[in-house]
């Protein structure tokens, strides 16, 4: 019986990975990240163009990928979610060494140096849902971790406008297309709107 159950549960996950070959991917991904040591954020906070190059300055960053997540079409193009009939959120997912770079740490800069927390829908001159700010968790620690520093931020008021960052676990990410990989850097960088100051 017990043979039985698993055989059919294999076939199932078989379908469902040849079905859907992005899930295939990022499983395998995943799988390989862990057996690394590694870690995975996602992160959504604007164009990722302008998203990416800060985040592969860092120290401890592996490697980052722009694409799109959070939305309910299957392998969506630049186009479909440019257009914002989606629900994508253009995003960028780290893979970090934890023992290099905290997940806390990595929170704080991308609150602080790489897109403004408090525009809803928007950064800069770019505007609607798929340039949301939006922090994709990817366990139950990087979710309380990220609750927990929203929550202090505006508790200290470290913004002078109300924090309208998204916390929600992570789903299906996309990668964008190839093009849009490693963007600035191929194009000699890109003009990005400054994050706001922090008045405290």
């Amino acid at each position: 019986m017990q043979y039985t159950t698993d055989l059919n549960m294999m076939i199932l996950g078989g379908l469902l990975l040849n079905t859907f070959p992005a899930l295939a991917q990022q499983d395998n991904e995943n799988t390989r990240t862990v057996a690394d040591g590694y870690e995975i954020a996602t992160f959504a906070g604007g164009c990722f163009w302008c998203m990416e190059p800060p985040f592969d300055k860092l120290e401890g960053v592996i490697s980052t990928t722009s694409g799109y997540t959070g939305g309910h079409k299957q392998d969506p193009t630049y186009q479909e979610v440019s257009a914002g009939s989606t629900g994508h959120a253009e995003a960028v997912r780290i893979t970090f060494d934890p023992k290099t770079l905290s997940y806390q740490d990595l929170l704080e800069k991308w609150y602080f140096r790489m897109h403004d927390p408090t525009t809803q829908n928007r950064q800069g001159p770019d505007v609607g849902s798929q340039y949301r700010s939006a922090v994709f968790t990817h366990s139950p620690q990087q979710q309380a971790a990220a609750e927990a520093l929203k929550s202090k931020l505006a508790h200290d008021k470290r913004f002078a406008r109300p924090i309208v960052t998204e916390i929600t676990p992570a789903s299906a990410f996309w990668p964008a297309e190839e093009y849009h990989q490693r963007y600035a850097e191929k194009h000699g960088g890109v003009q990005c709107p400054l994050p706001p100051s922090v008045p405290r």
